[in-house]
């Protein structure tokens, strides 16, 4: 199976190169121009619009929608609202990034009200969103998770199953599940965990791969696949974190079919 893994990794960076996806992202302050940067290495387009009046159109030229709830307020949710819808309604992917799930109240009704308005094609989150997404259960510190990966992966089966979507969960070991089907990658470095906005350049990711590979499972499998290896590549040329972000852009935009083939480690 890992071959395969292997080399569905590659084609999918292949076949994203070769089409250059726009990427529409609604998306917090925080990480806008790391993400934005990210999916550009990578060879995808990104476009960065959350206005209420244009939401619609954007989520109409793009290929993929990634929403991110990192910095909320009511326009943004009823931006967030109108484009889980209008992805669903043309049945195009959309990816929700939970940030901070069940930290405030505020985040946990954006995520009912975007959830009740589409069907996600990916969620990814921490551990701590993913099961506070699913219910109260998580233990949150604001937007970094409390609990492992290893203890969400059923919170995550049963998010797949209400949601219909794919359930990506990141930490230590980041695992892909799609009801039935499960995949880990363990691929990254503990440098990621120091530079804010990494796992909201996961979601772009997904979002960028889930744009040309119909098939959300292993979209999110080649996505975080591409994610851990670019964050080793990354650690070999710096060990701070300020120079680790210039890094893994120029890792996300170096990365090739050798480097995958040589440090994937998933299954």
């Amino acid at each position: 199976m890992t071959s395969n893994l292997i080399q569905n990794t590659i084609d999918d960076l292949v076949q994203l190169r070769s089409t250059s996806p726009l990427v529409h992202n609604i998306t917090n302050y925080v990480v806008m121009n790391n993400t934005a940067n990210a999916l550009l290495a990578i060879g995808a387009s990104p476009i960065m619009a959350h206005a209420i009046d244009e939401v619609e159109d954007m989520v109409t030229i793009c290929s993929a929608t990634v929403i991110n709830i990192g910095t909320l307020s009511e326009p943004w949710i009823v931006s967030m609202e109108k484009a889980a819808a209008k992805a669903s309604s043309l049945k195009k992917p959309f990816v929700l990034d939970p940030v901070g799930a069940g930290a405030s109240n505020l985040r946990n009704m954006a995520i009912r009200r975007i959830l009740g308005a589409g069907s996600p094609t990916i969620i990814r989150g921490n551990a701590s969103e993913i099961l506070s997404t699913l219910s109260t259960s998580g233990k949150t510190k604001g937007v970094d998770s409390l609990d492992s990966s290893d203890s969400a992966v059923e919170s995550g089966r049963s998010l797949s199953k209400v949601t219909g979507g794919c359930v990506v969960i990141s930490g230590q070991t980041d695992y892909i599940l799609y009801l039935q089907q499960k995949s880990a990658i363990h691929n990254g470095d503990p440098l990621m965990t120091k530079v804010t906005g990494l796992g909201c350049t996961a979601s772009a990711l997904c979002g960028a791969f889930a744009a040309i590979q119909p098939n959300a499972f292993r979209a999110a499998t080649s996505a975080m696949a591409v994610m851990g290896i670019a964050g080793e590549m990354a650690k070999i040329k710096t060990s701070s974190p300020g120079s680790f972000q210039t890094a893994f852009l120029d890792a996300l935009y170096e990365i090739g079919a050798d480097d995958i083939k040589q440090r994937f480690k998933g299954e």
